[in-house]
């Protein structure tokens, strides 16, 4: 029997952790696995959808620069996949076809509109950007305050059983340390993309008010 039990204690597999942690570290250990799906499911998303952006933009761009008249390029760019600049072209296009024509400056409405498209693209291109972040910043700490529990729990484990023989002591450590390991689990890829993300954001919303500014002069040729 007492073989029995040192073989269940001395288990240290990770589901034999999970089994024997306590509730709370149950709980810290579900939360941040989850954390850690969700951000690789959020990372997966984002790395697919910006190479389509670089390959789409340089598309986009020949288009752009091909000499053709701007309502051709509107319609040449209805046939693209979609794409955040083929969205600020037609929102922009649409309401350059609204001016007075009889007036011989471009009115402000056109740039601010071109200008709101960009930054309603850019915030749709952020969309859950925060939670990488939040990922990154919190889940060493859940993951240590899963680890203070379980070490407190070993404690109470040798005050109760007055034995400090390691078969009484390494589970409870081990399932802390299993917790502080999916804290960095969670945390570390969600840093590192988020990081990542963030320049290409930067690039690309460089490169979005780049084309704003010569989108600008293209219209304003074609008045």
């Amino acid at each position: 029997m007492d073989t029995e039990i040192l073989s269940i204690t001395t288990d240290f597999s990770l589901w034999a952790l999970f089994i024997r942690a306590d509730i709370v570290v149950k709980l810290v250990m579900v939360g941040l696995i989850a954390a850690s799906i969700w951000s690789w499911a959020i990372i997966a998303e984002k790395y697919f959808l910006f190479r389509h952006i670089a390959t789409a933009a340089e598309e986009f761009e020949q288009l752009l620069w091909s000499g053709q008249a701007i309502d051709n390029i509107q319609k040449a760019v209805a046939h693209l996949p979609p794409h955040p600049l083929a969205n600020v072209l037609s929102l922009t296009i649409g309401q350059w076809h609204k001016r007075d024509k009889r007036t011989k400056s471009l009115p402000p409405v056109v740039e601010r509109t071109l200008y709101a498209a960009i930054a309603d693209e850019m915030h749709i291109l952020e969309k859950r950007m925060v939670f990488l972040a939040t990922t990154g910043a919190v889940a060493p700490f859940v993951g240590l305050f899963g680890t203070v529990w379980g070490i407190m729990n070993s404690f109470q484990a040798i005050a109760s059983t007055r034995d400090t023989n390691l078969a009484v002591v390494a589970p409870g450590i081990a399932e802390a340390l299993f917790a502080t390991g999916l804290g960095l689990l969670a945390a570390i890829p969600a840093v590192v993309a988020y990081n990542v993300y963030v320049a290409r954001l930067n690039n690309y919303n460089e490169k979005m008010n780049g084309f704003a500014e010569d989108f600008l002069i293209l219209i304003t040729q074609e008045k």
